[in-house]
C-alpha cells in the first residue's frame, strides 16, 4: 500500500515527497494593518486555507487523486476616503467595503509511473470563485495542472511542469521549474516549485524542525453583493516566511507556526476590465483602470495543521 500511495501529489503548493503523502491540510492566517496608499485607512487580511487530497489506487504504477481545496479571504478592499483618492464614477464604486472571497477547487487527477525514472501527474481543476452572494455560471472556471518527474538519484528529483487556471480577468499560467532534495543523514530538506512554492527545512530531532518557506498566491473574486455590482477583485500575494514544526502521533499530526512578511495587492477592477494574458508574474494585454488604490506590504502570522502519511520502509 506505501508503495502504491508512493504516486500522490500534495497540489496547493505542488510538492511531493518520495518519503510521505500529506493527505489533509488546514492553515488560518492574518495579514495585520496593510495601508492603502495615500490614505490613513488599513485592513487586516484574514484567511483560512483547507486541503484535502483522497487518492484511489489502480495498481502499482497508477493511482486516481481526488479531493477538495477551499480558501476564505475577509478584508476590506476600499479605505473609508476613496473618493479623495479615485473620484471615480459612484457606480463602479462599492459601498460595502468588507468582504469574504471564497474559491472552491475540486481535485479530478491521475498519477502514474513510466519508469524507473519518469514518472507524471496530471489534474483537472474546477474553481468556483466569488464571494458567494449570488452564485452563477460566470463564477466557474476550468484548469489544470501537468508536472513530469526524473528521479535522479535516491536522494535527488527533478520536476517541470504546467499549471493554467480561468481567472475572472482571463487567464493565469505559469511554467513550474524545480526539485526535491533529501538529505543522505535526512535532516536537509529542499522542496522547489518555482516559481509557485519553495520550502527549505532543517530536521532538530524526531519531531522538530525549522524552515523558512515562499508562496505566491494569483487569485480572483467576482463580487454580487448588492453595493459592489459588476466589479471583480484580483487578489495576489508573495508570501516569505520562517517556521518551527512540532510532530506527534509519530509525526502523522504536525503543528507549524509560522510567522513573515507579505507583498499583497488587491486590485478591484470592473467585470468588462481584462487582459490578455498573465504568464506567471507577467501581464500582456493589461489596460485596465483599478478602482482602489494599492495596498502596502505588511507582516503576517499563520499557523498551520498537517495529517501526513509516511511511506518509508521502516514504518
Amino acid at each position: 500500500m506505501k508503495r502504491l500511495l508512493f504516486f500522490l501529489l500534495f497540489i496547493p503548493s505542488l510538492s511531493f515527497s518520495q518519503n510521505y503523502v500529506d493527505l489533509f491540510k488546514i492553515g488560518y492566517s492574518q495579514n495585520f494593518n496593510s495601508k492603502f496608499d495615500g490614505t490613513s485607512s488599513g485592513t487586516d487580511i484574514k484567511s483560512l486555507d483547507v486541503d484535502l487530497t483522497i487518492p484511489f489506487v489502480i495498481d502499482e504504477k497508477n493511482a486516481i487523486v481526488t479531493g477538495v481545496l477551499f480558501s476564505r479571504n475577509n478584508l476590506d478592499v476600499f479605505p473609508n476616503d476613496t473618493h479623495l483618492v479615485f473620484p471615480l464614477d459612484v457606480d463602479l464604486l462599492p459601498y460595502s467595503k468588507n468582504v469574504n472571497l471564497y474559491t472552491t477547487i475540486l481535485k479530478i487527477g491521475w498519477s502514474t509511473t513510466f519508469n524507473e525514472t519518469w514518472s507524471g501527474t496530471f489534474v483537472a481543476l474546477p474553481k468556483l470563485a466569488s464571494d458567494y452572494q449570488d452564485i452563477s455560471k460566470e463564477d466557474f472556471y476550468l484548469g489544470g495542472l501537468a508536472l513530469l518527474k526524473f528521479q535522479k538519484n535516491e536522494n535527488l528529483k527533478y520536476k517541470l511542469g504546467m499549471y493554467a487556471i480561468g481567472q475572472t480577468y482571463g487567464v493565469f499560467t505559469t511554467p513550474i521549474f524545480g526539485f526535491y532534495y533529501l538529505s543522505p543523514n535526512e535532516k536537509l530538506e529542499m522542496d522547489m516549485s518555482l516559481p509557485i512554492a519553495a520550502d527549505i527545512n532543517y530536521k532538530i530531532d524526531q519531531t522538530k524542525k525549522v524552515g523558512v518557506n515562499y508562496y505566491a498566491i494569483s487569485r480572483s473574486f467576482d463580487l454580487h453583493s448588492p453595493y459592489n455590482v459588476n466589479t471583480y477583485v484580483d487578489y495576489t500575494a508573495l508570501e516569505f516566511t520562517g517556521y518551527i514544526e512540532q510532530g506527534f502521533m509519530n509525526s502523522s499530526i504536525l503543528l507549524r507556526l509560522k510567522a513573515g512578511y507579505s507583498f499583497v495587492n488587491t486590485e478591484v477592477y470592473a467585470n468588462d476590465e481584462q487582459i490578455d494574458l498573465r504568464l506567471s508574474a507577467f501581464d500582456f494585454g493589461d489596460n485596465r483602470l483599478q478602482l482602489n488604490p494599492d495596498l502596502s506590504n505588511s507582516f503576517f502570522a499563520k499557523i498551520e495543521a498537517v495529517y501526513r502519511f509516511d511511506l518509508s520502509e521502516e514504518k
